[in-house]
């Protein structure tokens, strides 16, 4: 698990897990699956992206890096997925 980006609005966790037990030979790569959390702190919802649409979120939040976006671009582009937060923060 690898913080992304974290602002007084939003964060975003990058998750990442092995699918089953290691190999026992290194040649044979582990397969791995994962995706991103978005935290909408405002709302208090989050929301977890995973297979096609993690793609699309990554592949658009790599071109922004390429820019110079300041802290309220990027909200405004996490805002777009974050819309889609159904799941309230819990904590316990």
């Amino acid at each position: 698990m690898q913080m992304l980006y974290n602002s007084d609005s939003f964060s975003v966790l990058e998750i990442e897990w092995a699918d089953g037990p290691a190999p026992a030979d290194e040649a044979v790569p582990t397969v791995t699956q994962g995706g991103y959390e978005i935290v909408d702190k405002l709302a208090g919802k989050g929301i977890f992206l995973n297979g096609e649409l993690a793609r699309h979120f990554r592949e658009q939040a790599l071109a922004l890096s390429q820019g110079e976006a300041d802290e309220d671009v990027v909200d405004d582009f996490i805002a777009g997925y974050a819309g889609l937060a159904q799941q309230p923060v819990v904590l316990h």
